[in-house]
């Protein structure tokens, strides 16, 4: 955790710890002469209780989390962070209204209280404080569950918080004998603030997890993904998160525009309110007859009652709420988890050990043959947890070493009632594949058809001496070559020769074997002459023949492996960001927007070409994925001057940092498609060679 991401949670503990800490040495202030021999312990056991029940109800909090679905849980959490940043603003209100006037009110209840006995003083300091703890606790636990980077876990913001509300404490000792001159409306005054900066950033994650569980609409509709040293900072000290939809970034705007205003205005009325306000003291009605009790009975009934009942509160929970241990299970030479004989229906875990000797995969299948779940790889003599959620059916472990041999575990059936969090997925077969992967190679050769007269077409404009025509026939070679979709160098060294760059060549854009379109767009932009450059032209012409050749004939393998087609699909995008966006690949021309658009046009080509393929396995992917791809080209459009593409180095920084959020938002489901369409190493075309002949064996 970077030292940002637990600054809020800190901001938080550090402010309810010294305000706490302030009531309370405020209340030991208060007490009676001490020649009349009252002791502050009532006060610090009813502290103590407050702090039980706090504890107690993050407690109820977790557990109950956990008797949820994972769509169901992040749907709570983000009920649970709106509910915490309304609390949390109104308690700001509430202490800004009444702090000016809180020290005399405290005076009188402790004095009241005093005059009752030792029961009503540890209730009195109970009730001061465990309002605003039940707050602070639900605002630190909204907080701490919704973290501004998901690499960031819930350890980190509770444990600055902790650390916040002991600074805060430790403040107010030096305080014991200066309380009573404590302006405690400036010290709110000037930690507000910061807290309704913190609140309407726990408010926007709430929403987001509203959105991410299906509860409120805008999920896909990204106002901005941004991926900086310096947006980890902000996120980290305002609680908000790289990607934001628009739903979070109005939100966000209007809750500062409104609070803030009413927050400013509103000192004034603070400041001349004459009615105190405080917590309900003990010392008459509806208290009298509890306070007058035994010390010893209120007291012990304050700090048992509130663990007791959040005891049975999590008693009382689905027993699938509860963490149950790890499941082991063994894969072995000849065996695939024979331990697993009965089983129940929620989420759970298996611990995976491999005693097999060899390197392998573990899949956990349903009836249909389904994946619910799988380890890719596990290595010898190693345990990897296999987290998953169970509904009812019937389930088997498949296990396929590296051996060659597929081994199952015995059927098992799950009963009960539950809502899976995950959705099964049947793996693909290469046979599968084998349509998608022709469709692509044949657009592929249509395409390098069409890139073969458009460098035919520059090498006409070179010999005619025309640099401006070849700058422009450039450009349209370059994004058909995109419209190949060649990324990663997913061609071989004949797309190098095609499209290769100059870093790593012993002369770098000198080097002979610097050739292509990058040679050319160098050259072009820098100043050679058409003479240069027309030996340029002809040696990408035959090198565009090779990979002609070479596709057609199958030679090389590359023709394609069609489990690649799955991985292309994100890849091309990839690809883009990684060289286009960042500058890596231009020599001159900046063309990195239409260069990446082209590759959007072919990402659209392979999705095409994958969609009943996906459709069948997430239905709901699709459109997604459509409308995202249909956002980034819109935004590489809006790139243009004219309806002309230009420099980037002529686009405004607006545009080009919305390209970089739709980008960002189309990758991160893009990512789905290889995961969601991999076929199992069974299923993989094996490539034998002398010394290693394909295994047999069962397959799936």
């Amino acid at each position: 955790m970077q030292w940002a991401d637990g600054l809020p949670s800190l901001l938080i503990g550090l402010s309810a710890g010294f305000g706490a800490g302030l009531v309370v040495t405020m209340a030991l202030a208060a007490l009676p002469d001490p020649a009349r021999r009252i002791s502050p312990a009532p006060l610090w056991l009813g502290a103590l209780a407050a702090v039980i029940a706090c504890g107690a109800f993050a407690a109820v909090l977790t557990f109950a989390l956990r008797a949820l679905s994972s769509r169901a849980q992040e749907g709570a959490v983000g009920l649970l962070s709106v509910l915490a940043a309304a609390l949390a603003t109104a308690t700001i209100f509430r202490i800004r209204r009444t702090a000016a006037r809180r020290g005399a009110h405290l005076r009188a209840e402790v004095a009241a209280s005093a005059a009752v006995g030792t029961g009503a003083l540890t209730l009195t300091a109970f009730l001061m404080l465990v309002g605003e703890g039940l707050v602070t606790t639900l605002f630190v636990w909204a907080a701490a569950k919704a973290p501004a980077s998901p690499a960031v876990s819930s350890t980190g913001p509770l444990a600055a918080a902790g650390l916040g509300l002991a600074a805060g404490a430790v403040l107010c000792w030096p305080l014991r004998r200066q309380t009573v001159r404590v302006d405690l409306a400036r010290f709110f005054s000037r930690t507000a603030i910061a807290m309704i900066v913190i609140a309407a950033g726990v408010l926007v994650h709430g929403l987001g997890d509203l959105q991410g569980a299906g509860w409120l609409p805008g999920q896909w509709w990204v106002a901005f993904n941004l991926n900086s040293w310096w947006v980890s900072l902000i996120s980290g000290l305002t609680e908000l998160a790289p990607r934001m939809t628009v739903l979070q970034v109005f939100a966000w705007v209007a809750c500062l525009a409104v609070v803030l205003r009413a927050f400013v205005r509103g000192r004034g009325a603070a400041a001349s309110a004459a009615a105190p306000a405080g917590p309900a003291g003990p010392a008459g009605g509806r208290w009298q007859r509890i306070a007058a009790r035994p010390g010893w009975l209120v007291a012990g009934g304050l700090l048992v009652a509130p663990a007791l009942v959040a005891a049975l509160a999590i008693a009382a929970l689905p027993a699938s709420a509860a963490a149950a241990s790890p499941t082991s299970v063994t894969v072995t030479s000849g065996g695939c988890a024979p331990q697993w004989s009965s089983g129940h229906t929620g989420a759970q875990t298996f611990d995976v050990g491999n005693q097999s000797g060899m390197a392998g995969e573990v899949f956990l299948d349903n009836a249909a043959g389904s994946v619910v779940a799988n380890i890719e790889t596990i290595g010898p003599a190693t345990t990897v947890a296999m987290p998953v959620s169970l509904g009812p059916g019937s389930y088997r472990f498949v296990c396929l070493m590296a051996s060659g041999r597929t081994t199952r575990s015995a059927p098992v059936q799950v009963t009960g009632r539950w809502e899976p969090t995950t959705t099964p997925v049947k793996p693909v077969t290469v046979a599968e594949l084998n349509g998608p992967n022709q469709q692509y190679q044949a657009y592929v050769i249509a395409e390098l058809v069409t890139l073969q007269g458009d460098v035919s077409r520059i090498e006409a404009d070179l010999a005619a001496g025309n640099l401006t025509a070849a700058r422009q026939d450039w450009l349209t070679a370059q994004l058909d070559w995109e419209r190949v979709g060649a990324s990663y160098d997913s061609f071989g060294a004949p797309g190098l020769a095609v499209d290769g760059l100059p870093g790593g060549l012993p002369l770098g854009v000198n080097d002979p074997n610097f050739t292509g379109l990058h040679r050319l767009e160098y050259g072009l932009y820098h100043g050679q002459s058409a003479a240069e450059l027309q030996s340029v032209a002809e040696t990408l012409s035959g090198d565009i023949i090779t990979v002609q050749a070479l596709l057609t004939t199958g030679s090389s393998g590359l023709d394609g492996d069609p489990t690649n087609l799955p991985i292309r699909a994100h890849e091309i995008i990839e690809d883009a960001l990684r060289d286009h966006l960042s500058g890596i690949d231009n020599e001159g021309a900046g063309a990195a927007y239409p260069e990446t658009y082209a590759d959007t046009q072919v990402t659209a080509t392979v999705l095409g070409e994958l969609q009943p393929l996906i459709t069948a396995r997430m239905p709901k992917l699709m459109p997604v994925l459509r409308t995202q791809l249909a956002a980034l080209q819109a935004a590489l459009l809006a790139t243009q001057s004219g309806g002309q593409w230009v420099p980037v180095s002529q686009v405004p920084q607006a545009a080009s940092e919305q390209v970089d959020a739709t980008i960002g938002a189309l990758l991160q489901n893009l990512d789905i498609i290889p995961n969601l369409l991999e076929t199992p190493p069974s299923q993989a075309p094996c490539q034998p060679s002398p010394t290693t002949p394909c295994p047999g064996g069962d397959n799936f």
